[in-house]
């Protein structure tokens, strides 16, 4: 998914990135609360990890903004703040959760595995899909209870169908949930991952229809009356 680091410590930021990245997420770092502030006005991610002691707008200053232009993106907080007042006046002003730091890595993950999957609409890490089951902890996909190996950017794209199933997403759309600024993916780059991920899918109930010149929609097949 789409990921925006707003982090000022370099070290910290750029590490972040690269872990997300590592798993397939499109991510952007910015170093200062009023440029994330100007970007978040046009550019939309899936998830916001936020430092609160930023320079030019402080992280609470950036969350109370997001929140007045209603903006229901997912925030997780990154303070080194432990006093249980201030989590609760964070949770109060709109963030969605917080890790305080030092942190490990692998709870970051988690964290931002069940915030992601909360937006989507999901309860668990392990959902059902007609005859896929999609394991979001793992990064596996099973079509008909056995293993189809996919890459960690397809496994992505196929989250973007899932939690848009049934509406047409179009290039430029897919394009912004699976990559970040830093990237510049060919004109066929979707094309060519949208091929790839139908042929491992090929046995599955998840279609996915091409409408020419509009974009893709995702939907699953009904299940056959016995």
């Amino acid at each position: 998914m789409r990921i925006l680091v707003v982090e000022d410590t370099q070290v910290l930021g750029q590490a972040i990135c690269d872990r997300l990245t590592s798993l397939g997420h499109g991510v952007d770092l910015i170093a200062d609360g009023k440029s994330a502030d100007e970007l978040l006005k046009y550019q939309d991610f899936d998830l916001i990890l936020l430092d609160l002691n930023l320079p030019g707008l402080s992280g609470l200053q950036l969350l109370q903004k997001l929140r007045q232009r209603e903006d229901s993106t997912p925030v997780l907080i990154l303070t080194a703040r432990d006093q249980i007042e201030d989590r609760i006046r964070l949770l109060d002003e709109g963030a969605d959760d917080y890790l305080t730091k030092p942190f490990d890595f692998g709870e970051l993950e988690a964290r931002c595995r069940a915030l992601l999957r909360r937006k989507q609409g999901y309860a668990s890490n392990v959902t059902e899909h007609g005859n896929i089951i999609v394991n979001r902890d793992s990064r596996q996909v099973f079509v008909n209870s056995e293993l189809t190996g996919v890459t960690n950017r397809e496994f992505r794209l196929l989250e973007i169908f899932l939690g848009h199933l049934g509406r047409v997403l179009s290039k430029d759309e897919i394009t912004d949930h699976l990559f970040n600024f830093d990237e510049t993916p060919g004109q066929n780059a979707i094309e060519l991952y949208v091929g790839r991920l139908r042929k491992k899918l090929a046995q599955g109930d998840l279609q996915i229809s091409t409408l020419r010149g509009i974009g893709y929609v995702a939907q699953i097949a009904p299940s056959n009356p016995d």
